[in-house]
């Protein structure tokens, strides 16, 4: 796990109460899906395809300190092109891992939200509404 202050006060992610961000691969159905319900919706959102905007290192250990999770954890390892390329059972670094989701972007596991500080997975569209409504909810207290 990465450490909390690993970024400092210096982060390259620069977050909005006011904008959600979405990162995502256009090319696949959840892409795709989450990218509609997110226009969909009245919220200002910042789209970042990751199939044609290149993500820095630095981000992307970003995203996984604020998601809480390790890179591999962002990777489908399971998708054709991340099997292709990487033999299973290999032991991977935190370099290798950037350098798999940077050269192979289709094989992020799921698009990422981040609305303000608070970043979550998206493993289905749905997701998106629940975490929009509990905003909502929050904002009436």
């Amino acid at each position: 796990m990465f450490k909390k202050n690993f970024m400092g006060t210096m982060g390259t992610i620069a977050t909005n109460k006011r904008q959600i961000i979405l990162y995502y691969h256009s090319e696949t159905t959840l892409g795709k899906q989450a990218y509609a319900y997110l226009q969909a919706s009245n919220k200002k959102i910042l789209a970042v395809d990751i199939s044609k905007t290149k993500i820095t290192g630095m981000q992307w250990l970003e995203i996984s300190e604020n998601l809480n999770t390790i890179l591999s954890k962002l990777v489908n390892q399971e998708h054709p092109d991340y099997r292709k390329n990487y033999t299973t059972g290999i032991s991977l670094d935190k370099n290798d891992w950037i350098k798999v989701l940077q050269n192979h972007p289709e094989t992020l596991r799921c698009p990422i939200l981040a609305n303000g500080k608070v970043f979550s997975l998206i493993e289905s569209p749905s997701e998106i509404s629940k975490l929009l409504e509990s905003e909502e909810k929050h904002k009436d207290f």
